[in-house]
């Protein structure tokens, strides 16, 4: 009985932590942009540039570079990629960005190299996009000829020839602005100072929003928020749960045991607990280090630094909810093959 209440205790702190540092900074931000996509995107135009037709290479490449600029974990990212696939987008260009933005994004990466040094972050600068492009590719092969409703019935011939009116792209503008500036601005400080600036990002968004939209776009925009807060939110709160607890069952001395080395089992296990557990942006830099520093070699450590901010079992249950669980399924074991591989590789070859 003890042991079961330590159980759920581990998954509250767990899902009390969560809520109490990434709500606010993170999730709200990130559900208001990811609504303002879907509502204010011209999805002709996004066809034209990142749609399934458009030139692969550099679609990819596009989605590739912008997202090293959002600092997202793997649970914030999936409102912003699903709201650009939803605005018409590729599914190999929301699925690049749901890896790159959370697993090397520039904060994290900057980190990394401040505690790790910046051999291991041109690594993964470099082992992140080689597994996007391969997550692009193997996600168009088997998804890229769906059919899908919400980009069909934006073809009218009296669409806007832009991707966004200039008020929407400055208000998205704001949005992207309030969900990065709390973790760009204040990621040194108390967690009170992120709070402090995204409140004031935000007290600026609603001022410009009031002013400029009307009241039937903010309507329409906030409608679309409150879908993807309604399907994705409960999911990540039960899989933040999940996560406390497998942590709190998972022995510490096994970790340290099996994850020393180059080999394929190692950065196979690294890959696996990187997939399972949760951190978020920047968080997994330390626990990477402590744990090289208890002799987990290289390419694990890598792997690890992939994997445990680009993918978490919170992440695996909301893209399934949101993106279909066929797409979770082949994405989540894609990223597994290539996080094992990438591990070995590098560790034995190039690190």
């Amino acid at each position: 009985m003890q042991f079961l209440l330590d159980l759920v205790i581990a998954g509250l702190l767990a899902l009390q932590d969560y809520v109490a540092t990434h709500v606010l900074t993170c999730l709200i931000p990130a559900f208001l942009l990811a609504g303002a996509m879907v509502a204010f995107i011209n999805q002709q135009a996004i066809l034209s540039v990142l749609g399934e037709k458009a030139n692969k290479w550099k679609s990819f490449s596009l989605a590739g570079l912008a997202s090293f600029f959002v600092a997202a974990c793997s649970c914030t990212v999936i409102p912003v990629s699903s709201g650009l696939f939803y605005s018409g987008a590729a599914v190999g260009v929301a699925f690049i960005i749901l890896w790159v933005a959370p697993s090397a994004n520039i904060l994290s990466l900057i980190y990394t190299g401040n505690i790790l040094g910046y051999e291991i972050v041109v690594a993964r600068v470099i082992a992140s996009l080689l597994m996007a492009f391969v997550v692009g590719y193997v996600m168009t092969v088997f998804f890229g000829k769906e059919k899908r409703e919400t980009v069909a019935a934006f073809q009218a011939d009296d669409a806007p020839q832009g991707i966004l009116a200039r008020p929407h792209l400055i208000l998205l503008v704001l949005i992207l602005l309030s969900l990065l500036l709390p973790n760009y601005i204040g990621q040194t400080g108390a967690y009170l100072t992120k709070v402090i600036i995204w409140g004031v990002a935000t007290l600026v968004l609603a001022a410009y929003a009031w002013k400029a939209l009307s009241r039937e776009e903010i309507a329409s925009w906030l409608r679309e928020s409150w879908w993807f807060i309604r399907i994705i939110f409960p999911l990540l709160l039960g899989g933040v749960f999940l996560v406390g607890v497998i942590g709190k069952l998972l022995p510490e001395e096994w970790i340290r045991a099996w994850l020393g080395g180059n080999g394929v089992t190692a950065s196979f296990l690294a890959t696996m607990i990187g997939a399972i557990s949760y951190f978020a942006t920047m968080t997994e830099a330390p626990f990477v280090d402590t744990l090289m520093k208890l002799g987990m070699g290289k390419g694990p450590a890598l792997t690890l630094l992939l994997t445990g901010p680009g993918l978490s079992l919170p992440n695996w249950i909301a893209i399934a909810r949101v993106f279909g669980v066929k797409k979770a399924v082949v994405y989540v074991i894609t990223i597994i093959i290539l996080g094992t591989f990438v591990g070995w590789f590098f560790g034995n070859f190039i690190l």
